[in-house]
């Protein structure tokens, strides 16, 4: 009989459908840490958690009994995916639990600003009563610009919409006419968007391309006035960027749940005029904990009990045999999806894979998958792989076509990758050399050889003397090696078009992108950020 363990505050109504299910036993155990939780693991089939418990790799490291660990929420940074893949532990999540209850507090916290709600209140608590002082902001016809149309920043602009705001949104992995579609005025860039916007809220995961999204820089650009708002990670927001702008003027009012470090009882926003903070409370309802906690249970049994995955954040439904004999084309094709994730510009509209020589014939179904995997990996705020990858492409109007030929062209085995935005479109191919080494062999239209990994600056130039040369000594000035490099023609002819693919050991200086692009040939230039060498996703990994 499988034995479940409930390793945080669970609701209720998730506790009594736990109890409910057939076959199934249940234990409580909060606050677990250390040697104590790893032992009490050991004795469990599955587990339910939330943020609280802490699953490292030290605490699964050695667990031959758990089978699955259910987050009731969305994030798992809490539980170490990699050490529970090894492990053969399934990691499950509950993505849309929360989505109504944080687009809710977004609209709150921004309603919340634009009446000066907490100081008003706090004035009436000191015995004043400054009608005058706090004279606020309607929010109708205002204009919101949101980044990261993902479930709750759709459901932010629905809510935004009935209070009659006009939205401008940016995502490049929704399509101008879905986001059209949805009453949304779609900008091609951030920066675009920046100084229309009377109000702004982010709804992204935190990855370095997010970092720090809304900076000094940014700030310039906004119009005075503005009021910013952060419920998805902290970080986006640069808090001391924002603490400068409230003290000059140009920021009307910050808002956020989210913190760099969590718990965070100290911060230069706290107490500035214009400021409100709450502590992470985004889905902290009854409604999102209950909604979350039944969801959890049903997927936790419906595994122990009928074996089915859903939602699962580090594995996918291939048996062992197809896994191994793919595993080098599945990790190219996540390659191709991550580089091309970075080359393309503007609103992507459709993909394309063309599929040649000996993979024409194979389950190029799950090769699919994994560059769109790749493709999203660093766009959403919910986890991609396998199973969803599809899905949340076709949920954001991209289209995704695929096609097979048995004849092998220039390779035993090779696959094309094609993205269309509205600016225009990128290919590029990749094969494998020897069982596991993926190769990049052509970029739009200029065929070369280079490595797929680490860090990838990518320049475009004309084919003439001293270009590798010069690149190479800018690169020696500021410090940074070179690892390999690849240079590619379009044609057989010296003096045309040409493409550049270094391997640097480390993230060029901004300075030293600038003195590259500086160069009288060079027309372009961009870094590029791929896997170590051997370095696999978690659902690929086993």
């Amino acid at each position: 009989m499988p034995k479940v363990i409930v390793l945080d505050d669970l609701s209720q109504e998730g506790l009594d459908l736990l109890a409910a299910a057939s076959g199934i036993t249940y234990d409580v155990q909060t606050g677990l840490k250390g040697e104590q939780l790893r032992s009490v693991l050991n004795e469990y089939d599955g587990a339910i958690c939330r943020s609280g418990v802490k699953l490292t790799a030290d605490v699964l490291e050695g667990n031959r009994r758990l089978k699955a660990v259910v987050r009731a929420g969305v994030g798992t940074d809490n539980i170490d995916k990699g050490a529970a893949t090894r492990g053969g532990i399934v990691v499950m999540n509950t993505p849309a639990g929360n989505t109504l209850s944080t687009a809710e507090h977004t609209i709150a916290l921004l309603l919340a600003l634009s009446r000066n709600v907490a100081p008003a209140y706090q004035g009436l608590i000191e015995g004043r009563w400054d009608r005058k002082k706090y004279m606020g902001s309607q929010v109708a016809g205002k204009t919101l610009g949101i980044v990261g149309l993902g479930r709750i920043g759709l459901a932010v602009a629905k809510r935004a919409q009935a209070l009659e705001m006009k939205i401008l949104g940016y995502d490049p992995f929704l399509s101008k006419e879905r986001a059209q579609e949805l009453g949304i005025d779609p900008v091609e860039t951030v920066d675009e968007m920046l100084p229309a916007v009377d109000y702004l809220t982010v709804h992204t995961p935190l990855t370095e391309q997010t970092r720090n999204l809304i900076d000094e820089q940014q700030i310039e650009i906004m119009k005075p006035g503005v009021r910013l708002v952060n419920c998805a990670r902290g970080g986006i927001y640069n808090e001391a960027a924002l603490a400068t702008g409230i003290k000059s003027g140009k920021i009307a009012g910050v808002a956020l749940d989210v913190y760099v470090e969590e718990p965070c009882t100290d911060s230069v926003l706290f107490g500035l005029p214009g400021v409100v903070c709450t502590p992470h409370l985004g889905a902290s309802t009854e409604e999102a904990q209950t909604q979350v906690a039944v969801e959890a249970v049903g997927l936790l049994t419906d595994f122990l009990i009928n074996g089915t995955i859903r939602h699962a954040v580090n594995v996918a439904p291939i048996d062992p045999k197809t896994l191994e004999s793919l595993r080098g084309y599945l990790d190219v094709a996540y390659r191709l999806g991550l580089l091309m994730a970075g080359i393309h510009s503007g609103s992507l509209k459709s993909c394309r894979l063309l599929y040649r020589g000996e993979i024409a014939s194979r389950d190029t179904k799950v090769l699919t998958a994994a560059f769109a995997a790749g493709l999203l990996e660093n766009a959403l705020d919910e986890p991609v792989n396998l199973v969803n990858a599809e899905l949340l492409l076709k949920e954001r109007g991209i289209e995704m076509a695929t096609e097979s030929r048995g004849d092998m062209g220039a390779f035993r085995a090779s696959m094309i990758a094609e993205v269309a935005t509205d600016q225009g479109q990128h290919q590029a191919t990749g094969t494998v050399f020897g069982q596991s080494m993926p190769r990049l062999v052509a970029l739009d239209g200029y065929r070369l050889e280079a490595y797929l990994d680490g860090c990838l600056l990518i320049f475009t130039h004309q084919d003439v003397p001293g270009i590798i040369g010069g690149v190479g000594t800018i690169f020696g000035q500021h410090g940074v090696n070179i690892a390999q490099m690849a240079v590619g023609r379009a044609g057989d002819q010296p003096g045309g078009d040409a493409v550049g693919v270094l391997n640097l050991d480390a993230e060029p200086a901004a300075e030293a992108l600038e003195a590259m692009r500086q160069l009288p040939a060079i027309s372009g230039a961009q870094t590029i950020h791929l896997p170590p060498a051997g370095e696999l996703p978690s659902w690929l990994q086993g």
